[in-house]
């Protein structure tokens, strides 16, 4: 059985990606490895988004400027799936080097969303999260720097959790910011996600920033009630800016939640209004760093034509990286350049203290807070690449999560007049994913939400006439 359904993901996958372009990489001879497979995951396919390494699959980040690297070792999260009997049928697409809210920016062209092909599929793990929207894999990671996995996973209808910072390793990932990343989960299921999670989360020697706290059985706990939980509302984050169809789906979900017995409580997060300057700041100055390994000298791209060293530096990386990863490059630059150091990115390291500290006084009154997880529904291709503010402001529910470090996971929670789908977002102290899915799971048994999008519709009619 986990032959056929290794070859009907692959198959799925190959079918579709015409259409969605949700694969970078589609490894045909997966089914060769789904037998005797055993583990909690034996013979579950997954997708894995571009910058995760897999031994002898493809790592481009969505650039060009790692032409065609084939990393010599896996990522210990992809590592700990093939253990737990996992097969990994492909490499999805990504805004290049994770930097984007659309699944614009990736070298190989924008992913596509299942629900409305001429919409974007959210970023910087689009591909995850429409190869999961339109069932072609139960399961896909991503990476999470500012709402990467939680917004694409909005945008198209499924779940998606960017865990404590230090809860997973970042082994094998090729970092964007180093204080922001994570890898994250993107599923259907939130049983799913928790297994994937269980398999994945832990201790790992090779990253020292992997925290040695206990993994706990993330499934266990999920058919508990919440009755007398907390549940903090930042009304303030429900005003300007929010379109009104998310805002009125994410205030039914909280009377859904009312009437599950939560206690909903005022919350203030007094500095969150800066988190998106803030944001942008340090993640821009991290990327600088980590990005200037990439000189066409070690591996990948290297320009010809340039005789001297300087020379081919400059060149390799001008036609390497795309547009938005140059803009932020320039960005962090600057803001780590002499005289405007002291200005722009030690004051945004302050303001992250404080909007850290905004979060643990709103954890002494609540077990976790709700918000929008994307301020509108999937916006149209093309329509804000060219005001780069616009698309940075997609990502204002998210960032904040990054920045303070704690949990976050979107649950769709609706449908927008135009058949687009909604997500709210769930954030947590510190180790709090197990309520955080014990709140998705009893949410989506009240309001399930088992619409599926008209491309994956498409493809299983067409199997069905077969």
């Amino acid at each position: 059985m986990s032959r056929q359904t290794i070859e009907a993901a692959v198959s799925a996958a190959e079918k579709l990606n015409d259409t969605l372009n949700a694969f970078l990489e589609i490894d045909r001879k997966a089914a060769n490895r789904a037998d005797g497979t055993s583990g909690p995951l034996s013979g579950v396919p997954i997708a894995i988004k571009d910058n995760l390494c897999v031994v002898g699959m493809q790592t481009s980040c969505g650039s060009r400027i790692l032409g065609d690297y084939h990393p010599p070792y896996n990522a210990t999260v992809t590592q700990r799936l093939i253990d737990a009997g996992a097969i990994i049928i492909g490499k999805t697409n990504c805004d290049e080097f994770a930097m984007g809210s659309s699944n614009e920016n990736s070298a190989f062209g924008p992913v596509k969303n299942p629900w409305d092909t001429t919409r974007v599929s959210g970023g910087s793990s689009g591909g995850s999260a429409a190869a999961v929207a339109a069932g072609i894999v139960p399961v896909a990671l991503g990476s999470d720097t500012g709402g990467s996995v939680r917004q694409p996973t909005s945008l198209c209808g499924v779940l998606g959790l960017k865990p404590t910072y230090g809860r997973n390793s970042r082994y094998g990932l090729v970092a964007f910011a180093s204080s922001l990343d994570q890898v994250g989960v993107s599923s259907r299921e939130v049983a799913d996600m928790g297994r994937v999670l269980g398999v994945i989360a832990g201790r790992d020697t090779h990253d020292q920033t992997c925290a040695d706290v206990p993994v706990p059985d993330y499934v266990a706990t999920l058919s508990e009630d919440i009755k007398g939980l907390r549940l903090g509302l930042p009304s303030a984050l429900f005003g300007k800016g929010l379109d009104d169809e998310v805002a009125k789906s994410v205030k039914e979900a909280v009377e859904v939640y009312r009437e599950l017995g939560a206690e909903i409580v005022e919350v203030d997060l007094p500095n969150a209004g800066y988190a998106i300057a803030v944001y942008y700041i340090i993640a821009t100055a991290e990327a600088s760093s980590n990005l200037a390994r990439f000189d066409g000298v070690r591996y990948g791209f290297r320009a010809e034509d340039a005789p001297e060293l300087r020379q081919m530096y400059r060149k390799t990386r001008e036609e390497g990286f795309g547009p938005e990863v140059k803009r932020r490059i320039m960005l962090g630059t600057y803001v780590l350049s002499a005289g405007y150091y002291e200005a722009y990115y030690r004051k945004a390291q302050q303001v992250r203290t404080l909007i850290k500290n905004d979060f643990l006084n709103a954890f002494k009154s609540c077990d976790a807070i709700i918000t929008p997880t994307a301020p509108t529904p999937a916006f149209r291709l093309g329509e804000k690449v060219d005001d780069p503010l616009a698309m940075y402001l997609n990502d204002i529910y998210t960032v904040t999560a990054n920045l303070a470090g704690v949990p976050g996971l979107s649950v769709p929670c609706g449908l927008s007049s135009e058949r687009l789908p909604i997500g709210l977002q769930l954030l947590g102290p510190n180790w709090s994913e197990p309520t955080l899915l014990r709140l998705a799971h009893q949410y989506l048994q009240v309001r399930p939400f088992n619409e599926r999008p008209p491309v994956s519709a498409t493809y299983l009619d067409s199997l069905t006439e077969k």
